[in-house]
């Protein structure tokens, strides 16, 4: 598989998320239990992890697979964190439209540069952090609303809680990712069983 096909494919499906997630609204709530969305993705991701762990398993049986416990163990928080992360992305979408919300993901990379700086020791060049602070003022100022002659009510396009959840929602997902890839780098075993332990 071609990087760029990836690259279209996960572009798209990022960003049609906050889009889809807002299109199944009805009159600004949800007739389902959003937490079951979450789940089905994450059964999904496991069965095409494991039939993929399968598959490399008949073609290299010697492939490495650890199963102990203290290996294994960590595999629950980043999971747990991601669990709470995706439904947050729900509560946020209610009080926030998807434009706000997609330029609110953009924290993420605030937060995961800054994550990455403390837990996994990286450095940064003072570009990457001018540009990590351009992104964070930039993404800032989009959401502050003109006022006009008109008094405001508000200084935010958008309700309080909407923004908190969004923040919540960049460092429970810079955490998630920082905290992954310190697991997946730390032992060598098979990619696809790192995948099924982190989805179960």
């Amino acid at each position: 598989m071609k990087w760029y096909f990836v690259a279209v494919l996960l572009t798209v499906l990022t960003s049609s998320q906050g889009i889809l997630t807002t299109l199944s609204q009805t009159k600004g709530s949800y007739l389902y239990d959003y937490a079951t969305v979450p789940f089905l993705a994450e059964f999904f991701k496991l069965v095409v992890s494991g039939l993929l762990l399968w598959r490399e398993f008949r073609a290299t049986p010697s492939m490495r697979i650890t199963t102990e416990w203290k290996t294994v163990r960590l595999y629950p928080i980043p999971s747990i964190i991601y669990l709470i992360h995706n439904n947050v992305q729900f509560a946020t979408l209610t009080y926030v439209d998807t434009s706000t919300y997609q330029i609110m993901g953009n924290l993420k990379i605030v937060t995961t540069g800054i994550l990455f700086r403390l837990f996994l020791k990286r450095k940064l060049s003072n570009l990457q952090w001018m540009a990590i602070m351009l992104l964070a003022v930039g993404t800032t100022t989009s959401q502050v609303k003109g006022c006009g002659a008109a008094s405001c009510e508000s200084l935010f396009s958008a309700p309080i809680p909407g923004y908190l959840l969004g923040a919540l929602s960049a460092c429970l997902s810079a955490l998630a990712g920082v905290y992954t890839e310190f697991l997946m780098k730390k032992n060598n075993d098979s990619l696809y069983w790192q995948n099924v332990q982190l989805y179960t």
